[in-house]
């Protein structure tokens, strides 16, 4: 296996606004055999034992190869979630990953051209850095995955829980976005308007929260409005229509979610990552859906954003039990490939007790007849690791398609975390 090189320097502008050639990428093919036309679904969960197969992490269908591209020491500790630099003539050169350390949470990257990889910035009262996103304006955004801070920022000493920070990929200068609010963030994504989702992962006693971030001026995330989604006419389990409620600029710097709260805001259980189509620019995705991966609900939740405006409606994409198998479990990360697939992460679910590894998933879009809020037609089993004592994290695709980045991300803090591309075997 190549030796990747640590480069103790930060990654240069050069890097990201086009010196050299960008990576070479597999494309996306349908298998014309495959349900969905993706692949073959695995039908059952590999078989784990701790540790794995180191060199081949996850079982995969019939036409797909993995690569372990970077693993620990090359990289702290506990790789997250994962983004690229996604504009420009070198789109796709530089991968960002989050590292989600108690104390010294960092983000590092890897030059998909030369091999290089560093620690982009690291700060000590830096806390469990999880959602990451690639800003139309080419920085960076981090976000802690705090309830309760720990190290407070002195720049903001108010903010009880976690903050997004705004990182330039080229000097690791950071500065903390306090108006997106202080709370436990995980998945961070944009919609064609520059409007920033997240979510609160945990705020008892009614769950965690969805946001929508609209800042003053365009680009620029320093000042804005922050809402929080509420269900006015529902149709079901907290679904039907919806309007983002506008909180407390103010207060949302000290704590969201209180102001959330008391703004009758509607709760989930453990809402993680998000996703829209504005990285991967894929084609079902026009209509400008938000999706939402509710873990304690074992379902992904579908939130049409409705040009824009103050109204939503939020309808059931995929659910454990429904259209999804009954071991749909925990589903945590996801990632929309070019054509609109959805693939999904499972958090730690019952390896350790089972033997069977946590997996990775696909929900087939609807056909176009279905309606704009129809479920997923299906939800199928790509993939599965083999390491009882891991969990994939950071699903990602860029917007050339395969390969599918995803870390196994290790627990216990034995130097075992790995980065791997999963990608289609051409003939």
């Amino acid at each position: 296996m190549h030796r990747r090189r640590i480069v103790r320097c930060c990654v240069t502008v050069a890097a990201l606004c086009g010196a050299g050639p960008g990576p070479t990428l597999a494309s996306a093919q349908s298998s014309p055999d495959a349900i969905g036309g993706l692949f073959k679904p695995l039908p059952n969960s590999a078989a784990c034992t701790p540790g794995g197969n180191a060199a081949k992490p996850f079982l995969l269908p019939p036409g797909f190869k993995q690569t372990v591209t970077v693993s620990e020491p090359a990289f702290p500790d506990l790789p997250d979630m994962t983004t690229e630099n996604e504009f420009g003539p070198a789109a796709g050169r530089v991968i960002f990953r989050t590292h989600e350390l108690t104390s010294n949470a960092a983000v590092s990257t890897t030059d998909r051209t030369t091999g290089a990889t560093t620690i982009l910035a690291q700060r000590a009262d830096w806390e469990r850095f999880d959602g990451i996103a690639w800003t139309p304006w080419k920085t960076i955004l981090a976000a802690e995955e705090v309830v309760l801070a720990g190290f407070p920022d002195p720049s903001v000493p108010e903010a009880t829980a976690g903050l997004v920070y705004e990182i330039d990929p080229g000097t690791g200068n950071a500065v903390a976005r306090p108006a997106i609010g202080s709370r436990s963030h995980e998945g961070l994504r944009f919609d064609a308007d520059g409007n920033l989702y997240g979510i609160s992962e945990n705020s008892p006693p009614t769950g965690g929260y969805l946001y929508k971030f609209v800042p003053d001026a365009k680009g620029d995330l320093s000042s804005g409005r922050l809402f929080a989604l509420k269900i006015t006419v529902p149709d079901g389990d907290r679904t039907g229509k919806a309007v983002w409620v506008p909180l407390s600029r103010k207060n949302v710097k000290a704590d969201s979610d209180a102001e959330a709260t008391a703004a009758g805001a509607t709760g989930y259980a453990r809402p993680e990552d998000v996703e829209t189509g504005t990285s991967t620019g894929n084609v079902f995705d026009g209509r400008n859906v938000l999706y939402v991966a509710v873990t304690g609900e074992a379902r992904i939740l579908g939130i049409d954003l409705l040009g824009g405006k103050n109204q939503a409606f939020v309808f059931e994409y995929a659910k454990a039990g429904g259209n999804a198998p009954a071991d749909f479990e925990f589903p945590d990360n996801v990632a929309l490939d070019k054509d609109g697939n959805l693939f999904i992460t499972e958090d730690p679910g019952t390896a350790s007790t089972t033997g069977l590894g946590d997996d990775i998933w696909v929900a087939v879009p609807p056909r176009p007849q279905a309606g704009p809020h129809a479920p997923a037609r299906e939800v199928i089993r790509f993939a599965s690791l083999t390491d009882c004592n891991a969990e994939p994290t950071g699903v990602y695709f860029d917007r050339f398609g395969f390969p599918l980045i995803v870390h196994a991300q290790h627990r216990g803090g034995d130097g075992f975390d790995k980065e791997i591309e999963i990608s289609k075997n051409v003939p």
